[in-house]
């Protein structure tokens, strides 16, 4: 069976087509500037990769583009689009209207809608690439797997707001999360490298890419999450601020004589580590800086490290103990020095890590020692294959 995964975006269109005979990815690409005059593809094949320049002014167009790559004489992987047997779209918000990955229908399509005002930049998008998929590939099954759906076991206690109950009732604010998916395949794949016994497993995922957040995972369910009502939430990010003191928000523009989006623009696009260190939203650039001795940049990755920590500390108390803590995604799996960091900030949990195998970049390893009282993986995460399972499984 061959899956094909989507990720639309608001101008952009990531995609996988994965064999699932023995889950290989048999081609990948994306689409970036979709709608903007100079919108271009880039397309993998094993090692092989292909730049195609074709202004598109939607995603239909895009995606129809992308699949004509995949039937190309020179580079093609199937012989006609009737071997894809299914198509898995990332949905980012679900709200409380799915807790798990369902098959496409009309009836979903209504529900995604209704949930876009809580991810008005991601649903809509998602939408525009099932719309067109129907179109395209008419008698093709298709599947929607939510970034929000893992975090739906928060209870309820964990997930509540403590503003007027009545804006609960009235319009879903409450703490969602995101990143669900990642959280989902780290942790299973850390419960299986601790003997797959995962009943009684207390394991803290740290998804740290530009976009950040943590998860205390118990028995393979979410007790708790990083992120919110939005992706603002939680630590400090590339851009984003993370958890502040709300009257911030007043108080800017008071003072700056700043509109709410002016604040919001600062909140999300010039905050976390780029807007501390002045240097930039990439963690490499910002890790330059500080070796060179530029004091702001060193800030602000001690500023995150601490209080990523600070998040592991809270949810030792959510899961009542901690055996396991695992880096994942961009900064994640790469950045050693800011797994140390953070790792050096726990201590006084026992947590210890090899600084040899801590060197290691974009491989499972377990980088903690034996004495560690609690076991510190790095897993790659792999989003894509969780969508394609789940596609799978659901068309069966």
């Amino acid at each position: 069976m061959k899956i094909l995964v989507l990720n639309s975006g608001s101008s952009s269109l990531k995609y996988q087509l994965i064999d699932m005979t023995n889950e290989e990815v048999i081609a990948k690409g994306n689409f970036e500037r979709i709608g903007q005059g100079n919108s271009f593809l880039t397309h993998k094949v094993g090692e092989e990769k292909h730049l195609i320049e074709c202004p598109v002014k939607n995603h239909e167009e895009a995606i129809k583009v992308v699949l004509e790559q995949f039937t190309n004489e020179e580079y093609g992987v199937i012989k006609d689009l009737n071997e894809i047997d299914a198509v898995g779209h990332r949905l980012v918000h679900g709200g409380e209207k799915f807790a798990s990955s369902v098959v496409i229908t009309d009836e979903v399509i209504e529900k995604v809608k209704e949930c876009s005002s809580l991810a008005p930049l991601h649903n809509p998008a998602g939408i525009l690439g099932i719309e067109a998929c129907r179109r395209l590939m008419p008698n093709t099954p298709m599947a929607g797997v939510f970034d929000t759906a893992f975090h739906q076991t928060m209870p309820k206690e964990h997930y509540i707001y403590p503003i007027p109950y009545e804006y609960y009732e009235k319009y879903g604010i409450r703490k969602y999360g995101f990143h669900g998916t990642s959280h989902r395949f780290v942790s299973e794949r850390a419960a299986e490298l601790m003997g797959g016994q995962r009943d009684d497993l207390r394991i803290v995922t740290c998804h740290l890419g530009q976009g950040a957040s943590l998860a205390a995972i118990k028995g393979g369910k979410c007790l708790d999450t990083s992120m919110g009502l939005t992706p603002l939430a939680g630590i400090p990010m590339g851009t984003r601020c993370g958890d502040i003191d709300p009257a911030i928000v007043k108080y800017l523009m008071d003072t700056e004589n700043l509109s709410i989006s002016e604040v919001d623009t600062i909140l999300n696009k010039k905050s976390g580590a780029f807007g501390v260190s002045g240097v930039s939203p990439d963690f490499r650039d910002i890790e330059i800086e500080a070796d060179k001795g530029n004091e702001r940049a060193k800030l602000a990755l001690d500023n995150y490290n601490y209080l990523v920590a600070q998040y592991v500390g809270r949810y030792a108390v959510t899961l009542q103990g901690i055996d396991a803590i695992v880096f994942t995604a961009g900064i994640g799996e790469n950045a050693g020095s800011t797994r140390k960091g953070i790792c050096d900030n726990l201590a006084f949990m026992g947590v210890k890590i090899d600084d040899e195998k801590n060197a290691t970049r974009g491989q499972e390893i377990e980088i903690s020692t034996p004495d560690s009282k609690i076991k510190v993986f790095v897993i790659p995460t792999n989003e894509e294959l969780v969508i394609a399972r789940d596609t799978m499984n659901l068309v069966k």
